[in-house]
């Protein structure tokens, strides 16, 4: 790994064979977590490439729990985290309404890192099953079109590079390719990333693991979502087409809202927005919720405009439907151990 260092630090970039070594040597018991800190930190500030993106999941993916391949077309939409915006949970909750329109939804999702509440946490305050077994996970989709992959389930061998990613306390490699691992085959994706300059190397990712199409998205700010707060800006994989694209809550015909008022909680707070948004009321949250939806289904081909979307996503609240996913999902009391 060290003469690997050397040449990244001398400017040289991987290709997607040798990223895959690079990364599976991570894994192994005799590694030594400085040498891999010091690897992540100098990929990172010399900026991954796309091959390096693929190379890398190719690894992760290696290791990953199998899980039943299931004859539906499937949408992801999570970020990658790192905005620290302390925003409630926008993907989550956008997730039931993006169910409730019809689309198969493998959400992927994790406990808390760097915010007040990640995904597994919303869901155990909200009650619901954080943990489903692969096979049940298969069932959930072809029953209700809806699952959420809890991260440590789906890749125990991060166990052994999570202490490393909390001990650098910034975004590394993971962040970027934790969206893109999946354990269903994908072809349609949502992506939030914190930096839009990393939307083009995403899309390319994307685009040499087979996706079809896929929405990276960043909002003003630097937030890992659509924004109704300034201009947001997107990127979008479709086939073998990338074109950038840009929105403001205007051009959407949605109320503009501040970046403050969307503002989350501890778990339980983000719990009762999600219900809140979910049943209808109005709000900053609500409307988030949709331009977030909305983009989504246009990621599934749901949808032949954003602004179509949000209409779609709107009618799925509206109708009981979303609320529908949620009071419908498995039950549970508490986030696995």
């Amino acid at each position: 790994m060290k003469a690997t260092y050397n040449r990244i630090l001398q400017g040289d970039t991987l290709n997607r064979r040798e990223m895959k070594e690079l990364v599976s040597a991570f894994f192994e018991p005799t590694a030594d977590p400085d040498v891999i800190a010091a690897i992540l930190v100098a990929l990172h500030d010399r900026k991954e490439t796309a091959e390096e993106l693929a190379g890398a999941v190719d690894a992760l993916m290696e290791r990953a729990v199998r899980y039943p391949e299931v004859e539906l077309d499937l949408l992801d939409m999570c970020g990658t985290g790192g905005d620290r915006s302390g925003s409630f949970n926008i993907s989550t909750t956008a997730a039931f309404v993006v169910a409730a329109c019809g689309v198969h939804v493998a959400k992927h999702g994790n406990r808390s890192i760097s915010s007040r509440s990640g995904s597994a946490d919303v869901l155990a305050a909200l009650g619901l099953e954080v943990s489903l077994s692969p096979e049940k996970s298969a069932e959930q989709l072809k029953s209700n079109g809806l699952t959420f992959l809890f991260a440590p389930d789906v890749h125990p061998a991060m166990k052994q590079i999570q202490p490393i990613r909390k001990a650098l306390g910034r975004p590394t490699l993971f962040n970027l390719i934790g969206p893109l691992a999946n354990p269903y085959t994908l072809r349609h994706q949502l992506i939030g990333v914190y930096k839009a300059e990393y939307q083009e190397v995403l899309a390319q990712a994307a685009k040499l693991l087979g996706r079809r199409r896929v929405v990276i998205v960043t909002g003003d700010g630097q937030l890992d979502e659509a924004s109704l707060d300034g201009t947001t800006t997107y990127t979008m994989l479709h086939e073998n087409e990338i074109t950038t694209h840009q929105f403001t809550a205007q051009d959407v015909a949605l109320p503009a809202h501040p970046r403050s008022s969307i503002a989350g909680g501890e778990a339980t707070d983000n719990a009762a927005i999600l219900h809140q948004v979910l049943i209808g009321e109005s709000s900053a949250y609500l409307d988030t919720t949709l331009v977030n939806a909305g983009l989504a289904l246009l990621a599934a081909e749901a949808v032949d405009s954003l602004q179509d979307g949000i209409v779609k996503a709107r009618r799925a609240i509206e109708s009981g439907a979303a609320l529908k996913q949620l009071t419908t999902y498995p039950s549970r009391t508490e986030v696995p151990s």
